[in-house]
């Protein structure tokens, strides 16, 4: 069986393209898996967690009346974090060429109003801005391990489109 993170790097170097990631409920999971893969340093410019809501303001850019209003758990929140994230791990400044984002409820309680596995990938990549919404199921680790997967999934067939 493939390696889904290496199969993106690997994906990402032969097309020339950098990575930069935003994460809120999966804690890191993401980009570690991205960087597990020898020579990724090529293509994944790094990564945010941006667990705490106000950071995905002041760091993400994320529009805090959008925060303020819809909680952290929401599509177009997905969608800024992805294009934020760009920016704010620019190399030599150089926006990475896709960003990702992860945000949602791992669990054990419902937050902003979702219920435990509603969870929102973003993808920017080029002027396109996209996002996937999950309804997850299962414990916390399972659901943010799910989501590690699902992403690595749907930036591979974004990419092939």
């Amino acid at each position: 069986m493939t390696d889904p993170g290496a199969a993106v790097v690997a994906l990402l170097k032969q097309r020339g393209l950098t990575v930069a990631v935003a994460e809120s409920l999966t804690g890191g999971l993401l980009v570690a898996e991205l960087i597990r893969t020898p020579g990724a340093s090529a293509v994944v410019n790094g990564g945010v967690v941006a667990y705490n809501t106000a950071i995905k303001a002041s760091v993400l850019g994320v529009d805090a009346a959008l925060l303020g209003s819809n909680g952290a758990v929401d599509p177009e929140v997905a969608e800024q974090m992805a294009a934020g994230v760009r920016s704010a791990l620019a190399v030599d400044g150089r926006p990475a060429d896709i960003g990702i984002s992860t945000t949602g409820v791992a669990g054990p309680e419902p937050q902003d109003g979702q219920p435990v596995g509603t969870v929102y990938l973003g993808f920017a990549i080029g002027n396109r801005v996209t996002n996937v919404a999950l309804r997850l199921s299962g414990t916390r680790d399972g659901i943010r391990k799910a989501v590690v997967s699902e992403s690595l999934v749907q930036l591979t067939r974004l990419l092939e489109e």
